[in-house]
């Protein structure tokens, strides 16, 4: 087996503990698969891995509405000790709306930007693609009363999850990419600056 592939084979196992000790509430080492300048963005969180790392421990204690990650195939391009990672995943978070158990699923990317730091593939930077998203009643029979003026406040790609997690008490971020548009074109513009040498991983905090 060439180094390549055996880069590949590690940066996919990194992705995979991302998602296992982040749901699982293993929390002891999900730090380990951050990189030291690490930072996270999503709906809910933009700042350093070790604040999205608090950020996900509280909610899992607090037994806030969970959030579950779900991941396929990968894209991953690497140069010398940098990579870029396009990951097919979905979000699935329950919770309630109004006094009603609702599921909301949302289909995207996980685009990350990682480095082999101390001979260890870490992330420096994950940018969820939030694509298309749907909601539905945990108990069928059960009604959804929507308030359609905050709901269209948000982009079509994650208008549902956003929705549910602004019921929930977050501030949502409208600013994130889907699957067109001037954000994803940055975002893809710095992932290809990130592999030709650039000083950060795109936007700083």
């Amino acid at each position: 087996m060439d180094e390549l592939m055996i880069d590949r084979l590690q940066i996919r196992e990194v992705i995979e503990k991302w998602v296992l000790y982040s749901d699982s509430g293993d929390f002891e080492r999900f730090p380990s698969v951050w990189h030291p300048d690490g930072y996270m963005s999503a709906t809910w969180f933009k700042g350093t891995a070790k604040e999205f790392v608090e950020g996900r421990k509280q909610s899992f204690i607090k037994g806030a509405a969970p959030i579950l990650h779900f991941i396929g195939g990968s894209i991953i391009d690497i140069v010398g000790k940098r990579a870029i990672a396009q990951t097919e995943m979905h979000i699935d978070q329950r919770g309630k709306i109004d006094g009603v158990l609702v599921d909301v699923v949302c289909v995207g990317r996980f685009y990350d930007f990682l480095e082999k730091y101390e001979g260890r593939w870490l992330f420096v930077r994950r940018q969820p693609i939030y694509e298309k998203d749907r909601m539905h009643p945990a108990d069928p029979t059960a009604v959804i009363k929507l308030d359609t003026e905050l709901y269209n406040e948000y982009p079509e790609g994650f208008r549902n999850l956003a929705y549910l997690q602004t019921k929930n008490g977050h501030k949502v971020r409208k600013d994130l990419p889907g699957l067109k548009g001037p954000i994803i074109e940055t975002l893809y513009a710095e992932g290809k600056a990130w592999l030709a040498g650039s000083a950060k991983p795109g936007n700083p905090l």
